[in-house]
């Protein structure tokens, strides 16, 4: 890897389909919150606004912790057409669009002037799959583990950077 001071903690709360309870969401939020985590790579949403979740996040913003959160795949202005988690008012979210290999914004890719802050490499990047092996995905979710892996390198090294000095220094 790149960075060789970080944890990672996995915190799954989603089933093989991809559907999960916003209870669940929010009961991993406050685990990872509790639990000391200074990221969190949250590359699920699409449900309506929930309070909880939103609280959650403030929870864990509390604790220092940082929310990276997917834009979303429906091609939509997520400032006319929210997009939860990552429209939710809260200084401690990072929205994250994805781009394709000419650095412009994928055809897929949620988009907001004032709702998402930013965007990362998201068409045909490699991941892991089961059985020790390798697939290229497309998505918002595929670009959130770049920023928040990017806030990793950023708190290793200014270890007392807070939440709001990486966000700073991510945009």
């Amino acid at each position: 890897g790149v960075n060789w001071s970080v944890k990672v903690m996995a915190l799954k709360f989603l089933d093989a389909a991809g559907s999960g309870t916003t209870a669940d969401a929010v009961a991993a939020t406050l685990y990872a919150a509790d639990q000391g985590a200074h990221v969190s790579s949250n590359s699920w949403g699409g449900g309506p606004f929930d309070q909880p979740l939103l609280d959650a996040i403030d929870y864990g913003a509390g604790r220092g912790m940082l929310f990276v959160a997917a834009a979303g795949n429906d091609g939509r202005n997520n400032d006319t057409t929210p997009f939860y988690p990552s429209n939710y008012a809260s200084d401690a979210i990072v929205s994250v669009a994805a781009t394709d290999h000419a650095d412009a914004l994928a055809f897929f890719s949620n988009y907001g002037a004032t709702t998402v802050d930013l965007g990362a490499p998201g068409v045909n990047i490699l991941s892991t799959t089961p059985g020790n092996a390798y697939e290229s995905f497309s998505g918002t979710s595929m670009a959130t583990p770049h920023v928040a892996g990017v806030a990793a390198l950023l708190k290793a090294h200014y270890p007392d950077a807070s939440l709001y000095g990486l966000k700073a220094m991510l945009l």
